[in-house]
């Protein structure tokens, strides 16, 4: 039917319709890419993971409440931490509550080596973060540790840390080739220029597969109970205990001797706050618990705001 003929048929239509000849053709949204380590058939929803094992989720974008899964089927998650830099604990402790709750065995790998001072002092610190993990010191540019590292990893490897800690020139070192693209940091403050924008996934020499990921900004968790409890492993004899006055309580008399900071006190309690917000959002249950929460604290508010000011009126 000709454009003419259909501006006769149907006016109204006609009438209503903008004119506008800079109108361009709508476009179908393109589906989610799909972690690595997972076929191009995950794409069909936002939750596809509980079928799969060794999956990294992080908290997605504040206004979704689905979690991002960076990479499945993950056998050893390699958290790439810069010893160009000073030590982020907090960063840290969340990439160890990723790689604890997907089930893949994390591996701390401390790079470029050659421009730290004292690596050691350095890797004593990292230690008191994760109890029971491996730390490795490596060195893409002098090959210091790639040896111990390499006999380390075994089927799908996943490597994480943010921008500028040196993940792709550690995969290119441990690929024996110049593969994956790298760049230089900033020079005023050291951080990366996001170089790497997509994950990409390489196989090893010695077998297995390497997935190399764009550097992580935000370090969300969700639906991680089990990742916060590996991560944290300082016990207490009481298993419903605050760790705030409770008496005996085995945290707060190591807080006291100094054998643990409060800083990994307050981390525990934040991550603990923030995993179960982000949980509530995907629960309908747990939300509506929230819901009627902060309704409670509300209310309470005003009720204590109406009686401060009856107080100043009598």
């Amino acid at each position: 039917m000709s454009t003419a003929a259909r501006a006769t048929s149907s006016p109204k239509r006609a009438r209503s319709a903008p004119a506008c000849r800079f109108r361009q053709p709508r476009t179908r949204r393109r589906p989610p890419a799909p972690a690595a380590g997972r076929p191009s058939a995950s794409a069909r929803g936002p939750n596809w993971w509980p079928c799969c094992r060794g999956v990294i989720v992080r908290s997605s974008a504040p206004r979704s409440s689905h979690g991002q899964a960076l990479a499945a089927n993950v056998d050893t998650a390699v958290l790439a931490v810069s010893l160009a830099g000073p030590l982020n604990p907090g960063r840290v402790e969340r990439l160890l509550a990723l790689a604890w709750e997907s089930g893949a065995l994390p591996v701390i790998v401390l790079t470029k080596a050659d421009q730290s001072a004292d690596p050691g002092s350095y890797a004593a610190e990292v230690a008191r973060l994760a109890p029971g993990v491996e730390i490795i010191t490596t060195s893409a540019v002098s090959g210091q540790g790639l040896d111990v590292l390499t006999a380390m990893l075994t089927g799908t490897v996943v490597v994480l840390g943010p921008s500028g800690a040196g993940k792709s020139a550690l995969g290119n070192a441990l690929l024996g080739a110049e593969i994956l693209a790298t760049g230089a940091v900033r020079a005023q403050d050291g951080k990366g220029r996001h170089t790497t924008v997509r994950r990409q996934m390489v196989p090893l020499p010695g077998g297995g597969v390497l997935i190399d990921t764009p550097g992580l900004r935000g370090i969300g968790l969700v639906d991680a109970d089990d990742g916060l409890e590996q991560t944290f492993a300082e016990e207490c004899r009481f298993s419903d205990c605050g760790h705030d006055s409770e008496p005996g309580c085995a945290v707060q008399e190591a807080i006291v001797s100094g054998d643990l900071s409060e800083r990994r006190l307050e981390s525990y309690r934040k991550l603990q706050r923030e995993n179960a917000w982000a949980t509530s959002r995907n629960d309908a249950r747990l939300r509506a618990q929230h819901d009627d929460r902060k309704k409670a604290i509300t209310r309470s508010l005003r009720e204590t705001y109406a009686f401060r000011d009856r107080q100043r009126r009598s």
